[in-house]
């Protein structure tokens, strides 16, 4: 894995999987979002967001089948439209480059434990916790990233308390789920970071 120091650092490569789409202006910048699709070893697709700094666009076109490698953070945004996801994902992605070559997905994290980790077994008998990380930003603001850990890792994990600092090492990963409102039912996408190992 390349030197990947700080509390918050993304490293992906895939193949951008739509147009860059207006997401919103802050301090007179104008930002995109754009889809990028990183496949798993075991061949499954993951469809991740980036967050691109309008300067990206004017540098070079991207358009859907373009390989590109992203270097950036992992944000959190409180979605309180009442569509879609609650709690939203992306990438905020600090370098963007051309990149042929094998798929990519590293995340590496540091931050505090913010709510009591969830231990439970899958009905196949694994076990998995869930985790949500407090990951602190420059300037005072910080980002909930939920995390998900497996087997061993999720056993000790699941002895933490609220508060415990932890730096972890993982891959950024998205899966479908079914929401049933009162109007029916909703497709919709959670975004969760996948423990590959405590660090």
């Amino acid at each position: 894995m390349e030197d990947m120091r700080g509390n918050n650092t993304v490293l992906l490569v895939g193949t951008a999987a739509g147009e860059a789409l207006f997401s919103h202006a802050s301090r007179e910048r104008r930002f995109y979002t754009l889809p990028l699709a990183v496949r798993r070893l075991s061949g499954t697709e993951d469809r991740l967001n980036l967050l691109l700094d309008e300067g990206f666009l004017r540098e070079r076109a991207l358009f859907p089948g373009l390989r590109l490698g992203v270097k950036g953070e992992l944000r959190s945004f409180n979605n309180r439209s009442g569509r879609g996801s609650r709690l939203v994902l992306s990438v905020f992605a600090r370098e963007l480059w051309d990149a042929p070559g094998e798929d990519v997905n590293e995340v590496f994290l540091t931050g505090s434990l913010c709510k009591a980790p969830t231990l439970r077994r899958t009905p196949m008998g694994r076990e998995i916790c869930d985790l949500l990380l407090a990951v602190n930003r420059r300037y005072g603001r910080a980002d909930y990233l939920p995390c998900i850990a497996w087997g061993r890792a999720a056993e000790e994990a699941g002895g933490w308390a609220v508060g415990q600092s932890l730096s972890l090492r993982g891959r950024l990963q998205s899966r479908k789920y079914t929401k049933l409102l009162p109007e029916g039912s909703q497709e919709r996408v959670a975004y969760e970071v996948s423990v590959v190992e405590f660090v």
